[in-house]
C-alpha cells in the first residue's frame, strides 16, 4: 500500500481539516517535508500540480522526526484523487514529498453528519468559548467522570461566567460614528477602522448580546443604519456578529481570504519606505488574511518574516544586521520584530548624523588659514596702503 493511501494518514488529514474548518474535498496533506522549508517554496512546488489549481498552506505540524513536518494545503478547486500524484519532488536532488488526500468514497456519513460535539462546538463559539474551557472545568472536578451530566454542568458554569454584571455596560469606550459614506465625512470613522473597533468590542466587552447590538446601532447612521434595519427586519434575533457581517458584505471588500493571501504575497517595499513602515504594512495586510481564514494563525510569524526577507528590496543591509534569514525557523513576533527594526533604524540614523558632523568639522578645519599666511596678507595690505599715500601726496 502506498504511503499516501495509508488509512492512518487519511484519518489524520480528516481530523486536521475538522480542526481548522477546511473541507476535506479541498485539502491535501504533505508528508516528509523538511522542517526548514519556507511556506512560499511549498506553495510554488504544489502549484506545479495542475490538477490542484491554486494552492496555499493552511497549517503545519511536527512530523515523525524533528527534521520533517506535515503540511496542510488548501486547494481552490475540489481535489480529484485520481489525478493527484502520490508524490511531488521539490527539486532534482531533494527527497520526494508524499501527497495524502481523502477519497470521496472513503468519506463516511459519520464524518459529514453533525453530531453532539459539532453542535456543542457551535454553541460554545457563539458564547466566545471553546471545548478546552469545558474540559478544563469538568477535568478539575473529576477526571474519571466524563458523563453528559458533567459536560452540561461545565457548560452551565461557563455561561454563569458570561452573565453581564451591573455597571458593565459603561466599561467599554463608545464606538465612533459610521455612515459608510465615501469619502468619509469629517468627524466619522472609516469603514476599515470602525470594523476593527467593533470586532474588538464584541470580542472583549463582557456584556450581553443585546448590549453589543445596541452599541452598534447607536453608532451607525445613513446607509449603514439602513443595512442594520434590513438585517433586523429579516431576523429580529440577529447577533452583533451578523450585523458586522452584513455591513462588511455591503460596504467592505468582497475579496476572499484566498484572494487577500495572494495579494499579500505580491507586496513589495516602496522606494524610500523604511523597513519598519513596510513591516507595519505587511502585518496589516496579513491580519486581514487571517480574519478571512486565508491563513492559519500559527503560520503568521513565519510568513511575515519570509515576506519581509523576500520583498524588502531596499533594506538588504539592515536585514543582514538583524540576521532574520538565520531565524526563519524561530521567527519573532510582530512587536518583537518591530522593536528590533526600530532600534536598528535609529542606530543607523545616529551613525549618519555622526558621519555628517565629522565631515562638517573636517571641512571647517581644512578651511582654516595658517598664521603665517595671515601675517603675509597683513604685510601686503600695509605696503598697499603706503603706496596709495605716496601716490596721493605726489598728485597733491
Amino acid at each position: 500500500m502506498a504511503l499516501g493511501k495509508h488509512p492512518s494518514l487519511q484519518v489524520e488529514l480528516a481530523n486536521w481539516c475538522k480542526d481548522v474548518g477546511l473541507f476535506e474535498t479541498h485539502a491535501v496533506m504533505l508528508f516528509n517535508v523538511p522542517a526548514d522549508t519556507e511556506v512560499a517554496v511549498i506553495e510554488d512546488v504544489m502549484q506545479t500540480v495542475k490538477a490542484l489549481g491554486k494552492v496555499r498552506v493552511r497549517d503545519t505540524r511536527e512530523g515523525p522526526t524533528s527534521h520533517a513536518m506535515l503540511v496542510l494545503c488548501e486547494c481552490k478547486q475540489a481535489v480529484d484523487s485520481t489525478r493527484v500524484p502520490l508524490e511531488v519532488t521539490p527539486n532534482e536532488t531533494g527527497e520526494p514529498w508524499t501527497v495524502v488526500v481523502v477519497s470521496a468514497k472513503e468519506t463516511s456519513p459519520e464524518t459529514t453528519s453533525e453530531g453532539f460535539t459539532e453542535k456543542l462546538t457551535k454553541f460554545l463559539m457563539a458564547e466566545g468559548k471553546s471545548l478546552t474551557d469545558v474540559q478544563a472545568l469538568f477535568t478539575t472536578r473529576s477526571s474519571a467522570d466524563g458523563s453528559p451530566e458533567s459536560i452540561i454542568r461545565a457548560v452551565g458554569e461557563i455561561l454563569e461566567k458570561t452573565v453581564k454584571h451591573p455597571g458593565d455596560s459603561s466599561t467599554y469606550r463608545r464606538l465612533r460614528t459610521l455612515s459608510a459614506t465615501v469619502p468619509t465625512p469629517m468627524g466619522e470613522e472609516s469603514m476599515e477602522n470602525w470594523m476593527e473597533q467593533a470586532r474588538q468590542m464584541i470580542t472583549e466587552c463582557e456584556c450581553s448580546e443585546k448590549e453589543k447590538r445596541r452599541r452598534i446601532i447607536e453608532s451607525v447612521k445613513g446607509p449603514a443604519l439602513e443595512i442594520i434595519r434590513a438585517v433586523r427586519f429579516s431576523n429580529p434575533e440577529a447577533s452583533a456578529v451578523q450585523y458586522l457581517e452584513a455591513l462588511e458584505s455591503t460596504f467592505g471588500s468582497s475579496e476572499s481570504g484566498e484572494d487577500l493571501y495572494f495579494k499579500f504575497r505580491l507586496m513589495r517595499q516602496n522606494a524610500g519606505e523604511a523597513l519598519s513602515e513596510f513591516l507595519r504594512r505587511i502585518d496589516k495586510a496579513l491580519n486581514k488574511v487571517v480574519e478571512r481564514d486565508g491563513l492559519s494563525f500559527s503560520l503568521v510569524d513565519k510568513v511575515r518574516v519570509e515576506q519581509l526577507i523576500r520583498d524588502a528590496v531596499h533594506s538588504d543591509m539592515l536585514l543582514l544586521q538583524l540576521g532574520l534569514r538565520e531565524r526563519k525557523n524561530r521567527p519573532p513576533t510582530f512587536l518583537s520584530l518591530l522593536k528590533e527594526i526600530r532600534e536598528a533604524e535609529e542606530n543607523e540614523a545616529a551613525r549618519h548624523r555622526m558621519t555628517a558632523k565629522a565631515k562638517a568639522i573636517q571641512y571647517r578645519e581644512d578651511d582654516r588659514v595658517s598664521p603665517s599666511v595671515i601675517q603675509e596678507l597683513k604685510s601686503e595690505i600695509q605696503e598697499l596702503r603706503t603706496h596709495l599715500r605716496r601716490v596721493s601726496h605726489g598728485q597733491s
